[in-house]
Order: C-alpha cells, then structure tokens, then sequence
C-alpha cells in the first residue's frame, strides 16, 4: 500500500506495516443505515432494523505509528482519505463507483491497518489483506483491501463521497456541503424478550455504544418510555469504541409492554426518541423506533 500527504512518502508491504507497531482494539462496525426500516417514507438501500452492526476486535498497526515513522503529516492537510484496492471493470468512470472516502485528519489519533479480526488473518470478505479501521465512525468510512492512505487537503470528489452517505432531506440530491456519515451517535436496543414473556420477573438483555466516546448508562422503560430505570453493563469493558451488553430486571404484569432502551455517552449526549427523517435513513438512534412490543401471559 501507498502512503501520500507525509513528509516521506513511500509504498509499504503488510510485512513492514507488522515491523512498525501493532494494538488491537475492540469497536463497533455500523452500517449507516441501521434502523433505515423505520423510516416512513421507504428509504432506498437494505432495509435493516438492528442487524447491520457487530462488535469486532481490530489487530493492526496504528496509523499514527506509521505516518510518524514517515515524517508526519505534510503541511496543509485535513483529511485521511482511504482508497479500496477493487479493480475497475473497463468502460466506468472510477470516480462512480471506486470505494474512496476521506474522513477529518482528528481521526489519525485512532485509526488502525488491521490484518487481523477476531484474532484470525483478516479474510478477503472482510477487507483482507488489510483494511483501514476507523473506530467509532460508521462502517463505509472503514475501506477494505486498502491500497493508499493519503493526506489530503479536501474531500475525495469520488461519487461515494461527494454526493453518497450525504444526510439530506427527503427527496433532496446528495452534496459535498451536506454533512458526511463519520462519527457514529450513542445507541442502543433491546435483544430480549423480542415478541413474547412470562408473568412475573424477566429479565431485559441489549447492547448499547457510544460511537467515538465511552458509555455512561442505559436506561431502560417497560412502559414505552414513561417511566425509567439504570440496567446494569454486562461482561468487561473492552474500551471506548465496543459495544456493552446490558441487563435489566423487570416483573411485568400479563398484557402488552412496549420496552424501550435509552443510552447515555460519558460528554452527556443521550438518545433521542423521534429520528431525524432524511432521504437515505442515515444515523437513526431514536430509542421509540427501536423498543419492542412484548406480550405477556
């Protein structure tokens, strides 16, 4: 892979990359469209309510640990932009369809070259040999088989950038002058019960994240958000980017329970309940949309 925008660029093998450092760090891949099925106006893309996010431990070189050893970053840059090592098929414009994205230059503070995920070589359907991991930013700006890392003083004009991952208004095209999908927002949801309980005490499981900060709390309502109590985490932390298992017990009565979870990141930012509407259902943490309707005999 090929490393601009340094002091002192140079082409580096993954066996030199291993030479330079290595960490591995646990963090949350999102597509930015988890929870777009909850949007009322049928936006376009996968229609996923909760399934398009995992928690996954990185193993790669710092990226800060390699551009240092290369002089830094050049004068005049703002952004790391990563390029994918797909080939092109003849007769496209690459810009329109090449998986390029630039991200601002405060993520070099965690950015990682991973060739490891869960402790195994990082395979080909997960961006192997080796992938650009940004924790805590939505999955798209986490390039797979990265061929070139540069420093950039704008944004990439490639399509996925300049007017794709744009939030927007409903029906409006996308821009560069819209915001991007980096930096993911607090979260969480309920795993279980899902459809169906027993009277008496049960006991309320999900997971929540904080995006690029660590997590506070999670509360949870078993009465659709009109009265509230702190679930505990489960499991160690496995640091700012992961996601935290939580539990709850609550006695519910027979009948229907609407249960809802609401988390809170460590600088005070906390779940909202309605959504932001937008053409693409980017960025959807709203805790009513993502409650679950129980019931209970």
């Amino acid at each position: 892979m090929r490393i601009d925008g340094v002091k002192n660029p140079r082409t580096l093998t993954v066996s030199e990359l291993k030479s330079m450092g290595v960490t591995t760090v646990a963090s949350v891949l999102q597509c930015s469209g988890n929870g777009r099925a909850f949007f009322p106006h049928g936006a376009s893309g996968t229609p996923w309510s909760v399934g398009a996010a995992g928690c996954v431990m990185w193993t790669g070189v710092p990226l800060k640990d390699v551009v240092d050893a290369l002089g830094g970053p050049a004068d005049g840059t703002r952004y790391i932009t990563g390029t994918g090592g797909e080939s092109i098929p003849d007769g496209l414009d690459p810009k329109s369809i090449m998986v390029e994205r630039s991200v601002p230059s405060r993520a070099l503070d965690t950015a990682l070259l991973a060739w490891e995920m869960n402790d195994t070589p990082l395979p080909h359907t997960h961006g192997g040999p080796l992938r650009l991991v940004i924790p805590g930013y939505y999955g798209v700006n986490n390039v797979k088989y990265v061929k070139h890392v540069a420093f950039t003083e704008n944004q990439t004009d490639a399509k996925i950038q300049a007017s794709g991952y744009r939030v927007r208004e409903v029906g409006k095209p996308g821009s560069p002058d819209q915001p991007s999908m980096w930096e993911m927002n607090v979260k969480s949801w309920v795993n279980a019960p899902l459809e169906a309980g027993r009277s008496g005490r049960n006991m309320i499981y999900g997971v929540a994240f904080g995006g690029t900060v660590a997590l506070e709390k999670v509360d949870v309502s078993v009465d659709g958000g009109k009265t509230w109590k702190q679930a505990r985490f489960l499991g160690p932390d496995l640091g700012p980017y992961a996601w935290r298992p939580f539990v709850m017990a609550a006695d519910l009565s027979s009948g229907e329970h609407r249960i809802v979870s609401r988390a809170t990141d460590v600088d005070g930012n906390t779940q909202p309940e309605g959504r932001i509407d937008n053409e693409r259902g980017y960025g959807h943490n709203g805790w009513s949309d993502h409650g679950v309707s129980v019931t209970v005999s």
